[in-house]
C-alpha cells in the first residue's frame, strides 16, 4: 500500500515507516521536488494537518496523512499550543521558545506545571475521506533544561513516570512513546496492518 506523508522531514518519514511497517511503502514531498510550500494558517491542529494533507491529496489522488503538533501547558490556558514552533515570534528558535516558556511559568510548583504534547494526524483515503487520530503524552514543565537529545521543548518536557526530561530519553525509547508515535499507532490499526 502506497501513503503519501505530507513532511519533507527524511526523520519523520523513517519513524512513520518504521511504526506503519513494510506492508505500507512512504512516500514524502521529497518525491515531489516542485510542490510548493503550504501555509499552515488554520486554527487547530486539525485545521492544519488537513490543509496539508488536502493539498497533497489533491495533487496525487492517492492515501495522505499530515500531522500537527504542539505542546500545550495547563497553567498557560493551553498555550503555546498550535503556535509551539514560533511561541517566542516569527524569527524563533528551540532555545528562545524554551526560555520565553520558562519565563512565563517563573517560579510555579510542579503540580501546576502540567503539560501534555498532543499530535493530531489527518489522514485522506483513496476517495478524499479524512479521518483523525490523536496522540497525547502528558508531563509536566520542568525548571531548567535536562539532557541533550530530541528537539524542540523535549529538554524541559518532564515524564512524571519516568523520572527524566524526554531529551534524556534514547531516541527509540522516544520515538516508541511519542505523541506522534500514538497517533501513527491509531491509524496503523484503522488500516489494519
Amino acid at each position: 500500500m502506497n501513503i503519501w506523508v505530507s513532511t519533507r522531514n527524511a526523520h519523520k518519514a523513517e519513524e512513520i515507516a518504521d511504526i506503519l511497517g513494510s506492508a505500507c511503502q512512504i512516500r514524502t514531498l521529497l518525491d515531489l521536488p516542485e510542490f510548493p510550500d503550504i501555509d499552515e494558517n488554520g486554527d487547530s491542529y486539525r485545521a492544519n494537518a488537513e490543509l496539508k494533507a488536502r493539498a497533497l491529496w489533491n495533487e496525487v489522488k492517492e492515501p495522505v496523512f499530515a500531522d500537527d503538533s504542539g505542546l500545550e501547558v495547563d497553567a498557560l490556558n493551553g498555550r503555546p499550543g498550535i503556535h509551539s514552533a514560533r511561541f517566542s515570534g516569527p524569527d524563533t528558535n528551540h532555545p528562545r521558545n524554551i526560555a520565553k516558556l520558562l519565563a512565563e511559568l517563573g517560579d510555579l510548583p510542579v503540580e501546576k506545571r502540567s503539560a501534555r504534547f498532543r499530535c493530531v494526524i489527518v489522514y485522506i483515503d483513496q476517495h478524499g475521506i479524512a479521518h483523525e487520530f490523536v496522540g497525547t503524552v502528558d508531563g509536566y514543565i520542568g525548571f531548567a533544561c535536562l539532557g541533550a537529545g530530541g528537539f524542540g521543548y523535549d529538554p524541559v518536557f518532564m515524564l512524571s513516570e519516568r523520572g527524566c526530561s524526554v531529551a534524556q530519553l534514547p531516541a527509540a525509547e522516544k520515538n516508541a512513546i511519542s505523541h506522534r508515535a500514538r497517533a501513527v499507532e491509531q491509524l496503523k490499526a484503522f488500516l489494519k496492518l
